[in-house]
C-alpha cells in the first residue's frame, strides 16, 4: 500500500488534490480512498488530507501516520506543524515553493533521502500563470506523478478533466503537465 500525506491550508484545494490522486488511481485499475482531516477550520487554517492507493481492497480508516509521500501545499507550515512526522526513510517529499531547501531551512533533513525523492516546484506560481488563481493541488499532482512514477500523466489529466469544468480543468492540466515536465527535469 502506498499513503500520501497531504498539508496545506484551508481554501488551496488540499482535499480536492487527495480525491483527484484517488480517482487518478482508480482509473488505473487500483484500490482508492481518499479523505481529510480537519474540525470547523476556516480558510487559511492547517488542513491535512490523506490518500491510499492499493493493488487491493483497503480496509483502513484510521488517518496516515507513516506516509510514503508528503505533498506540502503551503510551506509556511514547515516550522509551525510536524509535516515530516512519520514519514518513511525512501518517502518522497514534494513542497510548494520556490525557495531553495537550504532558504527553507530543511537542507540536512531533505540530505538524508534519495536524491529524486525530494522536489520543490513552484506550484502556485504555475497555478496564477495557467489558472490565475493561488490553488496549486492540479500542479502538485503533475510533480507528484513525475517524482514517484506511481501514476500516469494521463491519469491525473483524466482525474482533473473529470473533476472541472471544461475551460478550469484544461488550465490546471496545464498547470500540471508544467509541474510534471519540471519534477523529471530536477
Amino acid at each position: 500500500m502506498f499513503e500520501t500525506r497531504i498539508h496545506g491550508r484551508g481554501g488551496q484545494g488540499v482535499v480536492t488534490g487527495a480525491e483527484l490522486l484517488s480517482v487518478a488511481a482508480f482509473d488505473e485499475g487500483k484500490h482508492a480512498q481518499a479523505f481529510p482531516s480537519f474540525g470547523s477550520e476556516r480558510m487559511g487554517a492547517p488542513v491535512v488530507s490523506f490518500c491510499r492507493i492499493d493493488d487491493q481492497e483497503i480496509r483502513l480508516r484510521e488517518p496516515i501516520l507513516e506516509p510514503d509521500a508528503l505533498i506540502i501545499q503551503d510551506p509556511t507550515l514547515l516550522h509551525s506543524v510536524d509535516v515530516f512526522s512519520g514519514l518513511k526513510p525512501e518517502g518522497y517529499i514534494l513542497i510548494n515553493s520556490t525557495r531553495s531547501f537550504e532558504a527553507l531551512g530543511i537542507a540536512d533533513f531533505v540530505a538524508g533521502f534519495p536524491p529524486h525523492h525530494v522536489c520543490d516546484l513552484g506550484a502556485t506560481e504555475l497555478a496564477m500563470q495557467h489558472v490565475g488563481r493561488p490553488v496549486p493541488n492540479a500542479a502538485l499532482l503533475g510533480g507528484f506523478a513525475a517524482i514517484t512514477g506511481l501514476l500516469a500523466f494521463e491519469s491525473v489529466e483524466k482525474a482533473i478533466r473529470d473533476k472541472f469544468p471544461q475551460a478550469i480543468a484544461e488550465a490546471n492540466i496545464a498547470a500540471a503537465r508544467d509541474a510534471y515536465a519540471i519534477a523529471k527535469a530536477a
